[in-house]
């Protein structure tokens, strides 16, 4: 049986991404500029799909793209430089769409500093035509996930 929402839900993949804050990653306020929290989700959602074997070349091998669609960011405290973060990315959704939740925290005090998500769609890498579910690849990438916890 493929794996759905529900059991995203009741059994969570996430994985995480921690960086100190170069000092080539701040605005003229001496905060990380606003477009490099997407940076640090897009490191932890690789580091997301490596988990369950299906990064972008697996992806690409398999027959398709995953492009991003939407992506928002909520900013809630600012990082600054030589902060140590831990970004965490969490699987949401796998059925028709892989929607994938962000959190970007002090990775000492575990403060809140920005949340979000991003939702990516199947293409095929031939023709670039949307899936409207997501292929049977995902669904087998996943449940061999669980299979081997």
């Amino acid at each position: 049986m493929p794996i759905n929402n529900k059991q995203l839900h009741s059994l969570p993949i996430s994985a995480e991404y921690c960086i100190e804050v170069p000092f080539f990653d701040l605005d003229p306020m001496q905060i990380v500029w606003h477009g490099n929290y997407i940076k640090y989700f897009e490191e932890a959602r690789c580091q997301l799909l490596r988990k369950i074997d299906y990064d972008y070349p697996q992806m690409k091998a398999s027959g398709f793209y995953w492009p991003i669609i939407d992506i928002r960011v909520k900013y809630v405290n600012p990082a600054r430089y030589g902060q140590k973060l831990r970004c965490i990315a969490t699987l949401k959704e796998c059925e028709n769409r892989l929607l994938i939740d962000y959190r970007i925290e002090d990775q000492e005090t575990g403060k809140k500093l920005s949340k979000g998500h991003s939702i990516q769609v199947a293409v095929t890498a031939d023709e670039f035509e949307m899936q409207l579910i997501s292929p049977t690849v995902l669904s087998q990438k996943l449940e061999d996930y669980y299979a081997s916890l």
